[in-house]
């Protein structure tokens, strides 16, 4: 059995509360509660160092614990500095300092997301009396060197790590264990609605909420497409939006429906072939293929257009989604004992800056119908 831990903004909010009870009371903690909002409980979290740094001033330790996850940030220390500010504003501003990524689609603003600014400021008010202010500045020491070895640039974060995620509760998202866990949260939605938006990870979560989708009808599968959707049919789950970031969700385009990297990748040769298909010149067919990304490939394909004026972004991701659609019905129905009544998908693309970059026709009628 897989032991769940918590998310990095919980963390970073223990350190806060941690910091802030020095100000209050002058003493160091050992531990400190947390009320997780999402899910509407509290935990305990370890706290490992506290100093005052002046009558103003206190700096707050914790270290990452997210269980069982295969999470590059396990162990790493959560530094929140928090200091008594006067004048007008909230009563709780946050800043990110040294090891918070920043983020290029947004004026460099810290990528300090929608859960870890609510985590936060409901935590820490609630300490506060009415007159009183707060400035919660979070370090990652480790976070920038961390960083590199994650996704973060593909979504415009750089110089450290997201405080990312909808939910306080870090799950294993590569185990066994997980894919049931999905799978029973999948059982409960599809009892509830006919429609369903698949999100493989946090990014995806949070976009399509920001765009009016009901979380309610959202569930994340993480690497586990395949499995999801075939178990989705079997719960008679009528129709399925895939929601994803291209440079994932171009996989299934291929017939890759494990999405993760060190089983399977594929993209540059999936990229290459569409580019083909639609008629792009060898040329530049060959600089998409050599692009080390997904990502600095869309980017080459975007100055083609605007150097020549044409449309080959479009076309070409045009032509992924409907393959996307088309492998994933395949991909259903040679699993399904349901016939031609088996679950209709539909796919949305976005790109680094959360900019959604191609939906396809059916994509279209579902988000029609979600937003």
């Amino acid at each position: 059995m897989s032991v769940s831990g918590y998310t990095l903004p919980v963390f970073a909010c223990a350190a806060a509360i941690a910091a802030l009870h020095w100000l209050r009371h002058g003493q160091a903690v050992t531990s400190v509660s947390v009320n997780l909002i999402s899910p509407a409980e509290m935990a305990e979290i370890s706290i490992e160092q506290v100093a005052g740094l002046s009558d103003n001033m206190a700096l707050a330790i914790t270290r990452s614990q997210p269980g069982d996850n295969l999470d590059l940030t396990k162990n790493t220390p959560i530094w929140a500095v928090v200091q008594w500010r006067r004048g007008d504003g909230e009563p709780v501003i946050i800043q990110g300092g040294e090891g918070v990524g920043k983020q290029l689609n947004a004026d460099y603003q810290p990528a300090i997301y929608a859960y870890a600014h609510r985590l936060l400021q409901e935590n820490l008010q609630r300490m506060l009396a009415a007159d009183e202010k707060i400035t919660v500045n979070i370090i990652l020491p480790f976070g920038r060197s961390l960083a590199v070895r994650t996704s973060n640039p593909a979504f415009g974060v750089v110089e450290g790590l997201s405080l990312l995620g909808t939910s306080g509760i870090s799950q294993p998202l590569s185990t066994p264990e997980q894919l049931t866990a999905f799978r029973i949260e999948l059982e409960h939605k599809a009892s509830q609605f006919e429609t369903l938006v698949f999100c493989i990870g946090e990014n995806g979560l949070d976009l399509a909420r920001q765009l009016g989708i009901n979380p309610e009808q959202m569930v994340k599968t993480a690497n586990w497409l395949g499995p999801m959707l075939v178990a989705a049919d079997v719960l008679g789950v009528k129709e399925i939006l895939l929601f994803g970031y291209h440079g994932k969700l171009m996989k299934l385009a291929g017939g890759i429906f494990h999405t993760h990297h060190h089983l399977a990748d594929g993209r540059r040769e999936i990229l290459a072939a569409h580019c083909a298909l639609v008629g792009l010149n060898s040329q530049d067919i060959q600089s998409v293929f050599e692009s080390p990304t997904a990502e600095a490939a869309l980017k080459y394909l975007k100055a083609l257009d605007t150097v020549t004026g044409s449309d080959w972004v479009n076309q070409v991701y045009t032509a992924i989604a409907q393959a996307i659609d088309t492998r994933s019905q395949a991909y259903i129905q040679s699993h399904s004992t349901r016939g031609a009544a088996a679950t209709l998908c539909g796919s949305v693309l976005f790109d680094r800056d959360r900019q959604i970059l191609i939906k396809s026709k059916i994509g279209c009628i579902l988000m029609e119908k979600l937003c």
